[in-house]
């Protein structure tokens, strides 16, 4: 799912729309406190069940690493948000140069500073973003570091699916049994929607978004990652090929579900917002007034 280039409206994304990015961010900081708990288990298990664990991991794993990562990321972003946008001299003002390749350098600071405090970096990549956007929203540096973004993470996602697909040509799914796709389908036809609804309840979003926002936002290209980090720091009892198969298995039939259905569903809403907005007399509605029509 994606979403259009920054806007100076703090209202230019709908609720489905917002609930998506945001997820999108968050997601691959918030993860890793599960993976470390699912790799501390299987340690627990290996060595005869203790429950020792879950203290340091309560402590250390999610709360302390949380807090890192999101002190560290205001930290960077309140000091490049000074450097773009409000440096003494103009010479010293990133945005003066225009330059879309800043957000890498962006982007790689908050990561490695936060991992050599013992942090999570994608959080604080993540909180970083966000601080560097509120610092001065209206300016328009912040659609030149979006396309930037925008292009490198087309490529690298192109270049990853690429390798996924050689990796399915080599039978990559031969070891995939039928529990294993049953779990993949599982993950992406009731337990995501049904964890996503559950979380919206009590938001500002309306049932229909609600549930467009519960349905997609999966397309799991990060947990090869965090399998690949789990598998290197423990063994499990299930085959790591057996594991490798079910995750690909789940992200190939993400791409194919939520890519043929993302564009026509969402341009569904906005269809719907537009003659609501107009059905309550805006002839004409401004942007923001279309974005805040709740469905």
């Amino acid at each position: 799912m994606r979403v259009g280039a920054p806007t100076d409206s703090e209202h230019d994304e709908d609720e489905a729309r917002f609930a998506l990015t945001s997820e999108a961010g968050l997601n691959d900081g918030l993860a890793f406190p599960v993976v470390l708990a699912a790799t501390s288990l299987a340690a627990a298990a290996g060595a005869g069940w203790s429950d020792g664990w879950i203290g340091h991991w309560l402590l250390v794993d999610v709360a302390y690493k949380c807090v890192v990562g999101v002190l560290a990321g205001l930290a960077v972003g309140r000091l490049l948000g000074w450097l773009f946008f409000r440096a003494g001299r103009p010479a010293m003002r990133l945005s003066e140069h225009r330059e879309g390749f800043v957000a890498l350098g962006a982007t790689f600071l908050a990561y490695g500073l936060t991992e050599l405090l013992h942090g999570y970096g994608f959080l604080a990549v993540f909180v970083t973003a966000c601080r560097i956007r509120a610092a001065e929203r209206a300016h328009g540096y912040h659609g030149i570091l979006h396309d930037f973004v925008e292009q490198v993470e087309r490529l690298l996602t192109a270049g990853l699916l690429f390798a996924l697909g050689a990796y399915v040509a080599q039978g990559g799914l031969s070891e995939l049994t039928w529990q294993g796709a049953l779990v993949g389908l599982l993950v992406l036809a009731a337990v995501r929607p049904l964890t996503g609804w559950t979380a919206l309840l009590g938001t500002a979003a309306g049932p229909r978004e609600r549930l467009v926002t519960a349905f997609f936002g999966i397309r799991g290209i990060g947990s090869l990652f965090y399998l690949a980090y789990a598998l290197g720091t423990e063994e499990f009892p299930v085959p790591a090929e057996e594991l490798w198969a079910v995750v690909t298995f789940t992200v190939l039939a993400s791409v194919v579900l939520h890519g043929v259905t993302a564009s026509p569903v969402i341009a569904r809403l906005d269809r719907l917002r537009l003659h609501r907005a107009r059905r309550r007399g805006r002839h004409g509605p401004a942007e923001d007034d279309v974005a805040n029509e709740r469905l």
